[in-house]
């Protein structure tokens, strides 16, 4: 892949045709939530998006999105939630090392946008209720019944296309226009013929994800994720940080993604972690555990990484296997012939290519109770055993530009630019800086999140400027 050029230009004013209060470049969940959002305020916007139908990273995702203090909450029954017990999670997972004012933003926001989506644009939500995803509290993690990303990118589409809001397809947005004020005007943008154009406005949100299907970008910032598999949307080309640098715009925590451990191999599919929560185990080609599976899949994809040949199996029993069923995802792996059945511990040894004393021995410590990782395991696995055999993978970055909590872009000093604003993966995320940072459901947290307060901040930019003309 060729690295694409993303630049900017300066001018006095552009000629376009065209001109609209807010342009959202990126149709996944953050572009298409702010323009929802803004719809909702009676502000104008239009969406370029680069395929020819929106999916991007939210489509190859599970679709859950983790909100407390929400209506399908309280509906469930679950009490003792709060943005400030949620933002504590994230921190907890980040050691810390979260951005404070944006993980309180987010925690805050993200409640709010669920109802809002529900209330207003006919997503309805359920809670998966379960199990606990590796490092929440409390149940919190939502998904529309379907429970796959195409399932909210369809939902989304829906309710865009009902608002009546505009989506441009085909449309490789390559250059920001701005003023000698830092103020963006316009964008300039290709079309499938080759033909440039140029679109005027009064504010600007990037929501265009981060820079996974970038290998040279990945490379230098992720060096462990430079040969992984990529789950994510090849689009992710790191469009944000190239303008970014362009402008002199400060950057945050690049260092920070969202890996997995259990992507299915040759079939590249995402087979779900909760059967790691609720007693799954992940071994290696010797019929050994490597790590606390519990502790998060996002760092399991560098633990599965560096095993003999970058793989592991996932192995589990029939409980675990009719929780798996419960996932679209898996459905799809297990149809595609990923799903292997052993009737024995000879039979799951001979699968997976260890000497079968060793994987008894494993077995027999899962039996133990406790395992000298610190897991806990409230019972042993049963025969018949299943496998599936899984590599480790990235799916998208958490780091990008630095945003104020408002969604505005912050320049190398601090400060803001006037009306430019980066949300869900074109911005930083709440993640820290490392892999192990990633609290589950932390991409679409933000892109959801980031979208719904990138709305708020981009309308009031709008109406300060229409009252000041």
């Amino acid at each position: 892949m060729n690295e694409p050029q993303r630049t900017v230009r300066r001018a006095a004013k552009v000629e376009a045709e065209v001109h609209v209060p807010v342009a959202i470049v990126g149709g996944g969940a953050c572009g298409l939530t702010a323009a929802l959002m803004l719809a909702d305020t009676g502000v104008n916007c239009v969406v370029l998006e680069r395929d020819a139908l929106p999916n991007g990273s939210t489509a190859l995702s599970s679709g859950f999105i983790p909100a407390p203090g929400t209506r399908t909450q309280r509906e469930h029954g679950v009490a003792g939630d709060s943005a400030g017990r949620f933002a504590a999670d994230i921190q907890a997972k980040a050691h810390g090392r979260a951005a404070p004012a944006l993980v309180e933003a987010y925690a805050g926001a993200i409640g709010p946008a669920l109802d809002a989506l529900q209330a207003r644009h006919g997503l309805e939500w359920m809670l998966l209720d379960g199990f606990l995803y590796p490092g929440h509290s409390v149940h919190r993690m939502h998904s529309l019944p379907q429970k796959t990303g195409a399932a909210l990118m369809a939902a989304l589409l829906a309710a865009v296309e009902a608002a009546g809001i505009p989506v441009l397809t085909q449309a490789v947005v390559d250059t920001l226009v701005l003023d000698d004020q830092d103020r963006v005007i316009g964008i300039d943008y290709l079309r499938p013929d080759g033909r440039r154009e140029t679109l005027g406005c009064d504010a600007l949100l990037l929501a265009c994800n981060g820079f996974g299907g970038n290998p040279k970008m990945v490379r230098t910032l992720l060096p462990e994720m430079g040969e992984a598999a990529f789950g994510g949307h090849v689009g992710n080309d790191g469009s944000a940080i190239l303008w970014g640098t362009a402008l002199g715009a400060r950057l945050r925590d690049l260092g920070g993604y969202q890996g997995h451990g259990s992507w299915v191999t040759p079939q590249g599919a995402l087979m779900s972690w909760a059967v790691m929560m609720e007693g799954g185990v992940q071994l290696n080609c010797e019929g050994r555990r490597f790590h606390d599976e519990t502790q998060g899949y996002s760092e399991a994809a560098v633990h599965v990484l560096a095993q003999p040949g970058g793989i592991a199996w996932n192995v589990f029993d029939t409980p675990l296997l009719a929780l798996a069923r419960g996932f679209p995802d898996f459905c799809e792996a297990e149809a595609a012939g990923a799903l292997r059945r052993c009737d024995s511990v000879a039979a799951l040894a001979e699968c997976i290519g260890c000497e079968a004393p060793v994987l008894q021995a494993t077995l027999d410590a899962m039996r133990d109770g406790a395992a000298p990782d610190g897991r806990v395991f409230a019972r042993g696995l049963e025969a018949p055993y299943f496998a599936v055999k899984v590599t480790g993978a990235l799916f998208h970055t958490q780091g990008g530009l630095d945003t104020a909590p408002d969604m505005r872009v912050l320049r190398q000093d601090g400060t803001p630019l006037p009306n430019l604003l980066a949300a869900g993966g074109a911005a930083g995320g709440v993640s820290g800086d490392a892999v192990w940072g990633y609290l589950s459901g932390n991409g679409l947290l933000s892109a959801v999140a980031g979208g719904y307060i990138a709305a708020r901040t981009a309308a009031a930019l709008v109406g300060h400027k229409e009252a000041s003309a």
